[in-house]
């Protein structure tokens, strides 16, 4: 894995983060340990990450309203939870807060690194043709500038998370054509089961939101198939 990968750990316990910073480091990534919300805002503001590995309880903000300042802020970098919350609902807000992935504690250092390489080689694919062949959209009265992760309608701009960058850049794709659920999930996400598929449905409805403004663009469920973003290409 090439040095160059940053992480920024969030995990105010002393042992595990002492514990997964090493391991990290021992794998290839130059790893920033912050072990509270306070520190991890700070030090993102002084160094750029490529990706957050962000616990869920921290002493002085919970990693939910830190992930929400975190999206606002930066909405280009990725991350990921650490939760010892395994109910539902905490890993579907999780996502719903743009979360690419989430890991229940105990966490085993393997499956961390693993998922982190796989996240990143997706992020950032060297020579991947296809993700080169176009940079800029016409959906509707929208411009999709997918290398910048915004989408802008008349003087109007969104900024996008990386998931929400990332399913729209392939509903773009295939504009006017139904792309399977299976194919999205095993894309973007990974893996198609329980979880991930209510995670889809959540950042479909951010991109319905973001593309109200032209009447002309919808995206349509076809029910247990797959979803058709709908537009002229112009």
């Amino acid at each position: 894995m090439n040095k160059k990968n940053k992480i920024l750990l969030v995990e105010d316990d002393e042992s595990l983060g002492y514990l997964l910073s090493e391991y990290l480091k021992i794998k290839g990534f130059e790893v920033s340990w912050a072990k509270n919300g306070k520190d991890a805002l700070e030090l993102i503001e002084i160094h750029p990450h490529h990706l957050i590995v962000l616990d869920v309880m921290l002493p002085d903000i919970d990693g939910f309203t830190l992930a929400k300042n975190l999206k606002n802020t930066y909405p280009e970098i990725p991350f990921i939870f650490l939760t010892a919350r395994s109910m539902k609902i905490d890993v579907l807000k999780g996502f719903s807060l743009g979360a690419m992935d989430y890991l229940k504690k105990p966490i085993d250092e393997e499956e961390l690194v693993t998922r982190i390489e796989v996240l990143i080689s997706r992020l950032h694919p060297e020579g991947r043709e296809e993700i080169k062949q176009q940079d800029i959209y016409n959906i509707g009265e929208y411009v999709f500038d997918s290398r910048n992760q915004k989408l802008q309608f008349n003087e109007e701009i969104f900024s996008l998370t990386v998931r929400e960058n990332e399913l729209l850049l392939y509903l773009a794709k295939n504009m006017n054509n139904l792309c399977k659920h299976k194919e999205i999930l095993d894309l973007l996400w990974g893996k198609n089961d329980y979880f991930n598929r209510k995670s889809l449905n959540v950042f479909v409805s951010r991109l319905r939101k973001y593309l109200s403004k032209d009447p002309s663009v919808s995206i349509e469920n076809l029910h247990k198939k797959g979803f058709i973003l709908k537009a002229n290409r112009n």
